[in-house]
């Protein structure tokens, strides 16, 4: 039996979510974590050692242009996440790059194109709940027509971040509830559409801030959709809530519900409500981001379509400059 090759990656930047995102997954696929790079070598080193990356490089261009390296983990904040992205396409490397993939729909465009330009690559967008069997039941229970006829979906994000110095309230480093969370939510309003056969029209688009402080960053956003059949869509964000992340589609059957969008790990329940009766369906808590990793080496080596590729990316990106205009706020600035 022929041995794979484990994936070699090389993250940027020594972020705290790669704990969650991808320090387990990594071990779950036997991967090497080859290189890190930080804006500060001496945190990169000691980075390393805690984590058993194999070496340092001297920034983000040196861990990109490594030849060992061949895929690009990029959990950078919003504004670096297209230039870099970019130069590792360039690179010839493989990317897997948070979201939201880019800091605005131009961005998006060039992404696209790059990904396009170079097809041998994969260029994945980390919209990891995509890939959890708990979405894809529910995606299952929608389309066979259990709970009847789709009338409402509403999908929810929301969490407490009360310090003002952390960059989600950037300006510059392209932040706001929308683009820390209101992409999962715009997504999973798209991804339900396109089972009912389109696109979603955006209707209405409000949001809010901190009085007094971040006039261009939205802390809160509700937005309205109609989806191809009629029926309304909700997605609601907010900065400054309790966490909640929930989708919930209601039928002219009945009702499923998803408890946990994003952390699937800490609550795998799907709720079913028809006629009177109920059911609960749990789906296992292996992470969500350990499946997206091994969707991302699945496309590597074997060349397997994703659905969080760039061009769905580019959709998502399209419908949040879109919001943000009929709001009234920019986009966000691209990066430098």
């Amino acid at each position: 039996m022929m041995t794979k090759e484990p994936l070699r990656i090389g993250v940027l930047g020594a972020a705290r979510i790669n704990d969650m995102t991808l320090f387990p997954p990594a071990e779950d696929i036997g991967a090497r974590i080859v290189a890190v790079a930080a804006r500060d070598r001496d945190r990169a080193e000691a980075y390393a050692r805690e984590h058993g990356i194999e070496r340092v490089a001297d920034d983000y261009a040196a861990l990109i242009a490594d030849p060992e390296v061949e895929a690009i983990y990029n959990p950078l904040p919003n504004s670096l996440h297209t230039v870099w992205n970019l130069a590792a396409i360039e690179a010839g490397k493989h990317v897997l790059g948070e979201k939201p993939f880019a800091s605005n729909a131009e961005e998006g465009e060039r992404m696209h194109a790059a990904a396009e330009a170079h097809p041998e690559l994969v260029v994945f967008d980390g919209l990891h709940y995509r890939y959890h069997p708990v979405f894809k039941r529910l995606q299952e229970i929608v389309r066979s027509g259990e709970i009847g006829e789709v009338q409402h979906v509403r999908a929810v994000m929301t969490v407490p971040v009360p310090d003002l110095s952390d960059i989600r309230w950037s300006w510059p480093l392209a932040g706001g509830a929308m683009m820390d969370l209101g992409i999962y939510c715009i997504d999973v309003i798209h991804t339900l559409a396109a089972d009912l056969g389109g696109l979603p029209t955006l209707t209405s688009a409000t949001m809010g801030h901190l009085d007094g402080t971040h006039p261009e960053i939205d802390s809160w956003s509700e937005l309205t959709y109609e989806l191809p059949n009629g029926a309304p869509a909700v997605a609601e964000m907010n900065l400054i809530g309790p966490q909640h992340f929930v989708i919930t589609v209601t039928g002219s059957r009945g009702t499923v519900h998803q408890a946990n969008l994003s952390y699937v790990h800490t609550d795998d329940r799907i709720l079913v409500f028809t006629g009177g009766d109920s059911r609960v369906e749990e789906l296992g808590r292996t992470s969500s981001f350990i499946y997206q990793m091994r969707a991302f080496e699945d496309a590597v080596r074997n060349g397997t379509p994703y659905p969080t590729n760039t061009a769905s990316a580019l959709v998502d990106l399209r419908a949040v400059d879109a919001a943000y205009a009929m709001a009234g706020l920019p986009p966000r600035p691209s990066g430098t």
